[in-house]
């Protein structure tokens, strides 16, 4: 037998009838793993740690510290404001992007919140 797996039924039905019925839908799944999958990425990962450190950071910020180029950066920027983690504002001829309060909580969740407030 495997160690992973019941080796008989014992299913407590009402427990699992109330959890059933209010289950993550397939929606609510899709874009969470959307999202996960969004800091699942080292170079985003560490991108959206940077701007948890920071209010703003322009895109030549960000390819500095993630020793980037700026182009790779815009690309992992996209995709992480796509999927709703960071916003992004033009201020002249740059982009300021931010980490907004949602990818805020996911990168503490990633990271472990110790990890985030000893930087």
């Amino acid at each position: 037998m495997s160690n992973d797996r019941c080796e008989l039924l014992c299913l407590d039905l009402e427990v699992a009838e109330r959890l059933r019925t209010r289950r993550l839908g397939a929606s609510e799944a899709d874009r969470g793993s959307a999202r996960a999958r969004a800091l699942a990425d080292p170079t985003r990962l560490m991108l959206a740690s940077a701007l948890r450190q920071a209010e703003e950071l322009c895109v030549c910020d960000l390819a500095w510290i993630a020793e980037r180029s700026q182009n790779l950066v815009s690309h992992h920027l996209r995709v992480l404001r796509r999927e709703g983690l960071v916003s992004s504002r033009r201020e002249g001829k740059m982009v300021m992007y931010a980490l907004v309060d949602e990818g805020a909580r996911l990168v503490d969740v990633v990271l472990g919140a110790e990890a985030v407030l000893e930087r």
